[in-house]
């Protein structure tokens, strides 16, 4: 019974080392991200155009957040909406996977002794400091100690295992069967969502002699492949499984290949250092490192392969059904508010197609163009709410502390109601009074269709840019937008003093009966000023897309009203 009890103890000490090393990596990852977030994805975003750059940056944030799913979250986002292309974030992953190998050999040398005083220091600076960044990055310290902390009791908690037989004979008894360790291996680094903890494991089972070289490489490679399963898993959408999909078969081709030269292998990183397991994690940054010198020229190839393999999903016939809102991603707050970002791009091009179609309806006064708008409508609404919906689902899953992520929810959030309310403007004030023409058979004059046509052309250019600021975030775009709303109000002005000359010129010529024809002119001119005033709100409501970038980037914040 004795044994029994010894073993139950041994196996709830290694797990506890474990669950304290994934939650030390963890409290780094979040630090990090928290504290410096922002400042990583704008970098992330400007230098991924190239592949071997995309491949310094992903080594880089890696080794700084200490995680390459991370990493790859980030990249993910930027390739779901369309930032970055599929083979640069591909080159980003390749650098992740070497990123994270970094980080497994600082954390193989034993440096635990100052685990405490890194934990110190941490808890110095998160309870010293009311600056957001300093407290993160104590954060990431503590993380840090805690990791240190968690590899030396892992070391000591595998001291014994030299001399327990049971665990030894289990461990022998796999030593001729490769395939059976990878898979082992790989079920380890899915369940504890990282390579890193499972490496660092197998470089201490090698140490303590209870794994033999070869063996423990099968095991390396297992922990490489199951590293990639999460991300796979949890990829909610065609677009967002595609660089998971070929960040995992670029490491199940590379694993696959050299499985059978392990023996080799071993040999000669002996040679290099004897250490069983400095041997274990040389392999690990080997590996990693030769698959991106062979795949970093294919990323084009793959990208075009997982395409064709993934294709972006059919257009629902229901326009007003949500595609991307994939609830697996609410897990992540990254991937869920790029979700809801590519719902909202839906959003705008449907309010696009309802603004280019409003102008013709008000000509020609068409009934059925007119009826397939608010249609449209109705299908934005629809889409809206659901946006709205996954938003809040999203803040019940997960505290979005992170001060990025809670304001790039909310700018989502404004351009949603934002959109709805043109939408509205367009599908039930613009439309009734197309309508009211054709029953009225009235026409409007050349200059009033010329007042509406300059005002309509100024609004679906604002349109355009207003989506590019809420995608981009650019303070030069929010700027012109934001000046434009002076054009609108002098198109306004100019629209009104049309419609007081004609009123005129109708009190002028009239003879006989002067009061009908100053009332007919009088109501034409209503329907007229009713368009030019529901165009100019339609306006006020996209110029709103330019105020959380001009908050960022000015002194002197504009004010959010539709009067000014």
């Amino acid at each position: 019974m004795q044994p029994s009890v010894s073993v139950s103890v041994f196996v709830l000490e290694l797990a506890g080392h474990v669950g304290l090393l994934l939650w030390g990596t963890h409290m780094v990852t979040s630090g990090v991200q928290r504290g410096f977030g922002a400042e990583l994805r704008r970098w992330l975003g400007r230098n991924l155009q190239q592949r071997l750059r995309a491949f310094a940056v992903g080594l880089g944030t890696t080794a700084l957040l200490q995680s390459s799913t991370a990493t790859g979250l980030m990249a993910t986002s930027f390739a779901v909406t369309g930032l970055i292309g599929l083979a640069p974030a591909l080159a980003v992953m390749l650098g992740a996977n070497v990123g994270t190998t970094l980080v497994a050999q600082v954390l193989s040398f034993n440096i635990s002794a100052i685990a405490p005083a890194l934990i110190l220091a941490g808890v110095i600076a998160f309870r010293s400091s009311d600056d957001d960044q300093v407290k993160n990055a104590g954060r990431a310290v503590i993380g840090l100690g805690l990791m240190l902390l968690a590899l030396g009791g892992l070391s000591q908690a595998l001291t014994p295992v030299e001399s327990a037989p049971a665990l030894k004979a289990v461990l022998d008894a796999l030593a001729d069967q490769p395939l059976l360790l990878v898979l082992i291996a790989a079920l380890l680094a899915w369940g504890c969502h990282s390579s890193v903890a499972v490496v660092l494991l197998v470089a201490s089972l090698a140490a303590a002699h209870a794994v033999g070289a070869t063996p423990a490489l099968a095991l390396v490679l297992g922990a490489n492949v199951g590293a990639t399963l999460p991300a796979l898993l949890e990829a909610g959408s065609p677009i967002a499984r595609r660089l998971p999909l070929g960040n995992a078969l670029v490491r199940i081709v590379g694993g696959a290949l050299l499985l059978p030269w392990l023996p080799l292998c071993a040999q000669l990183l002996a040679r290099l250092d004897a250490s069983a397991a400095r041997m274990v994690v040389n392999f690990h940054t080997a590996f990693n490192l030769l698959l991106a010198v062979v795949f970093i020229f294919l990323t084009e190839r793959l990208a075009a392969l997982l395409t064709r393999w993934l294709p972006d999903p059919p257009e629902s016939a229901q326009p007003g059904e949500p595609i991307y809102l994939e609830p697996a991603a609410l897990r992540s707050a990254t991937l869920a508010l790029t979700n809801a970002t590519r719902e909202t791009l839906r959003m705008a091009d449907m309010v696009e197609v309802m603004l280019r179609g409003a102008l013709d309806a008000l000509r020609a006064g068409d009934r059925r163009q007119a009826s397939e708008i608010s249609r449209t409508g109705r299908a934005v609404d629809r889409l809206g709410s659901a946006i709205r919906g996954y938003l809040a689902d999203l803040g019940n899953e997960q505290p979005l502390d992170d001060e990025q992520e809670g304001a790039r929810a909310q700018e989502i959030l404004s351009a949603v109601i934002n959109l709805e309310h043109v939408s509205n403007i367009i599908a039930s004030s613009l439309m009734e009074t197309a309508v009211k023409r054709v029953q009225r058979g009235e026409a409007f004059s050349t200059e009033e269709l010329s007042a509406i046509a300059a005002m309509h052309a100024e609004l679906v250019e604002s349109l355009r840019l207003a989506i590019s600021i809420f995608l981009q975030g650019d303070p030069g775009g929010a700027a012109r937008l934001y000046e434009r709303k002076a054009a609108l109000r002098a198109m306004e002005a100019h629209a009104t003093a049309l419609h007081v000359q004609r009123l005129r010129n109708a009190a002028t010529t009239g003879r006989t009966g002067e009061a009908e024809v100053l009332g007919g002119a009088a109501e034409r001119g209503w329907l007229f000023l009713r368009i030019i005033c529901d165009l100019r709100r339609a306006h006020s409501h996209i110029a709103t897309f330019a105020y959380p970038v001009l908050k960022r980037s000015t002194p002197h914040p504009v004010k959010d009203s539709f009067g000014d």
